[in-house]
């Protein structure tokens, strides 16, 4: 199996989500997201893996995610709702679904909480792309504790949107 990368944003407390949205609207946050996760070779592209809950949080105008294979985790056994979107019902038939495309650069995780949780603790979960969020906002879904197997790398400049400071990071796996 390939290794793959987590991307998320989360605030000071690790808060990540309230009622199925970004408690955030952070314009540079979102272009950073596409630029990380579009980018690859040409005749490549890259592998976004997401809980059903949060495909269904994009905006219907957005999914699946253009240029990039998506790959919804779901126990309910629906059937794919666009050609560029695989379904899984478990984050490693997931990993073996995306082993078996041929063009696929990269692996990121996008989320939600409960596959955020598998895929920090999985062996081939080797980054982290961390927007750290200043201050603390009103979450009910949290990102993991990771500072334990995972150490920061690199870090930018802090950036501002609509008021709101965040920065981003990145971690490799200790």
């Amino acid at each position: 199996m390939r290794d793959f990368a987590i991307v998320v944003a989360a605030d000071a407390k690790l808060g990540i989500g309230l009622d199925g949205t970004l408690p955030w609207k952070l314009p540079g946050d979102i272009a950073y997201f596409k630029r990380l996760t579009v980018e690859a070779p040409e005749g490549m592209r890259n592998a976004v893996i997401m809980g059903r809950r949060t495909y269904v949080s994009i905006p219907v105008r957005f999914r699946p995610l253009a240029d990039r294979l998506n790959v919804v985790l779901t126990r309910t056994g629906a059937e794919a709702p666009a050609p560029d979107v695989l379904m899984a019902s478990s984050f490693d038939s997931a990993l073996s679904q995306v082993q078996q495309q041929p063009h696929v650069h990269h692996v990121f995780v996008i989320g939600g909480g409960k596959v955020y949780r598998q895929a920090l603790t999985h062996p081939r979960c080797t980054a982290l792309y961390v927007t750290r969020v200043h201050g603390s906002f009103a979450c009910d879904t949290f990102f993991p504790e990771f500072h334990e197997t995972f150490r920061l790398v690199t870090e930018t400049g802090v950036q501002h949107d609509d008021g709101i400071a965040y920065r981003f990071e990145v971690y490799e796996r200790i």
